[in-house]
This record gives C-alpha cells, sequence and structure tokens, in this order.
C-alpha cells in the first residue's frame, strides 16, 4: 500500500466519526486555502498484539521511521512519533499506548477481555489501523466504570482503532496565520475549542503551537440504551523554526497532554 492510499483510508474512516472536520475543510477551501496536514495520531494499549509496534508497521512498510518517545505520567500513557524518511512534506504519525500495569486489576482484565475478542484476522492482516470497535456491543456501565480511572481507555472501549485526529498544518495557509487566527475562524463559524490549558497549547518558544476543536459526539449503541459520547476532533498546529533554520517537527509533552483532553467527556458543553 502507497502511503497516500494509507493516509486516504484513515482519513475517510476519520471523517464518519467526525463531521465537523469536513465541515471546517469546506470553510477553509471557501475562505481560499489548501488544508495540508501536520499529522494524526492513533490510541492503542500497551498489550504486544495492538501496542505502538504493532500499530506502526503499515507506516513503517510505506516508509516511516521512529522519531521520538514522549511520556505522559498523570494520564499514564506512552506514545512515539514517526516521521517519513524522505518525504519531509508526509504527515507526522503519533502512536499513544495506555500503560495497562499502572492501573487498577479491574480496569487492566476489562482492556484485556475487550482487546482478545479482536478477530485474528484482522491481527495478522494488519488491518487494525481502520478496524473500529471489534468486540461487539458496549455496556454504558463498564465505559463509565473505565472512565473513572481513564478517559482514554473509556474511548477504546468505544470506537476501538482508528484516526483520534488529523491535524491541520497552520504553517501552510495562506491567509490565516497563526493558531489566533485560526481559533478565532473556528469560534466565528460556532466550533467549539479545548480550553483545557488555555485555548493555545504551547508556544514560539517552544517551537510549537497547538489548539483543538472539543471531539464531536456520536449516538453509540450501549445494552443499557443509547448515549452520545465524545468521538473524535480535529486539531492545529503551528510550528516554528529551530536554531538550524529547519522548522521543529517533534511533540511537546505538555501540550500534548491538554489535547488528548478534546475528547474528555467532562469538557464537552
Amino acid at each position: 500500500m502507497e502511503k497516500e492510499l494509507l493516509f486516504d483510508t484513515l482519513w475517510k474512516d476519520y471523517v464518519t466519526q467526525t463531521p465537523s472536520a469536513s465541515k471546517i475543510n469546506e470553510l477553509l477551501q471557501q475562505h481560499g486555502e489548501t488544508v495540508k496536514n501536520d499529522h494524526i495520531a492513533l490510541r492503542t494499549v500497551n498489550l504486544p498484539e495492538v501496542g505502538i509496534d504493532k500499530l506502526a508497521v503499515l507506516f513503517i512498510q510505506v516508509g516511516y521511521v521512529e522519531k521520538e518517545s514522549y511520556y505522559f505520567s498523570e494520564k499514564k500513557l506512552r506514545a512515539k512519533h514517526f516521521e517519513h524518511v524522505s518525504d519531509l512534506s508526509a504527515p507526522k504519525v503519533f502512536i499513544s499506548e495506555l500503560l495497562l500495569e499502572e492501573f487498577s486489576e479491574e480496569l487492566q482484565e476489562t482492556v484485556k477481555s475487550f482487546i482478545s475478542k479482536i478477530p485474528k484476522g484482522i491481527l495478522e492482516l494488519d488491518a487494525l489501523l481502520v478496524s473500529g470497535r471489534t468486540w461487539g456491543t458496549v455496556s454504558y456501565q463498564t465505559y463509565e466504570s473505565l472512565r473513572k480511572e481513564s478517559e482514554y481507555a473509556a474511548w477504546l472501549y468505544i470506537y476501538g482503532f482508528c484516526a483520534n485526529h488529523f491535524t491541520i498544518n497552520v504553517n501552510e495557509l495562506k491567509n490565516i496565520e497563526d493558531i489566533n487566527d485560526m481559533n478565532v475562524f473556528l469560534k466565528f463559524n460556532s466550533f467549539q475549542m479545548n480550553e483545557s490549558g488555555g485555548e493555545i497549547k504551547g508556544s514560539s518558544d517552544l517551537m510549537l503551537e497547538q489548539s483543538s476543536i472539543l471531539a464531536d459526539k456520536k449516538e453509540v449503541a450501549f445494552i443499557e440504551g443509547n448515549y452520545l459520547i465524545p468521538s473524535c476532533y480535529y486539531e492545529f498546529a503551528k510550528r516554528y523554526k529551530q536554531s538550524n533554520g529547519e522548522l521543529f517537527q517533534g511533540f511537546v509533552t505538555n501540550s500534548a497532554d491538554k489535547i488528548f483532553e478534546s475528547t474528555d467527556l467532562v469538557l464537552q458543553h
């Protein structure tokens, strides 16, 4: 599979969960912009059959290499980011995983239980990336139990494997110069921003500024009935030049920590 086809497949799956992303792209195009992707992010758990290295296989096959690792102590996550070895314009890939051993026995057993239900064919064919939730009907009681310990675990239980977010590369926009302009544009068009840690995460001094809208809500059918649950979101990134004159390509842990919260139920208005 070529990388363009891989990202196109991920995008088509992502916008079914995130109609706001399509709407924002349309509005930007009407504004004279050409939208380019800075990075995508995927979520998983540190079990060998579905861990970061497993999800990274397809990206490595199309020319990606591992660049940096990150640790999020509060959310009990580890992450790695990957970049294409030769195409500097290719989107970066950020994959995070829940560190199961840092949670209660109850959460560990719940997560292991639903992961164990993934069909072997999906694992063997490296089809995890867009497989979604393959463990059948979910329980709202289980969702709430997971959410008390980890919003991340609860989200994974509902949505499974898909792109958690895509990210607009603000550097490539013509009429919107920075993250603040981007946020003003979004709010003018009635999108709700993730305000955790401030609307703008990071700074020019850190060489990366980020913002995101709150995740769209999707009606999910639980055993107990239907509930609206935060799905995926759209992010926006502005990168700054390093001392060597090249744009910073990494991520800032404190900023990413707050961006994660775009899917948190408690932030939804």
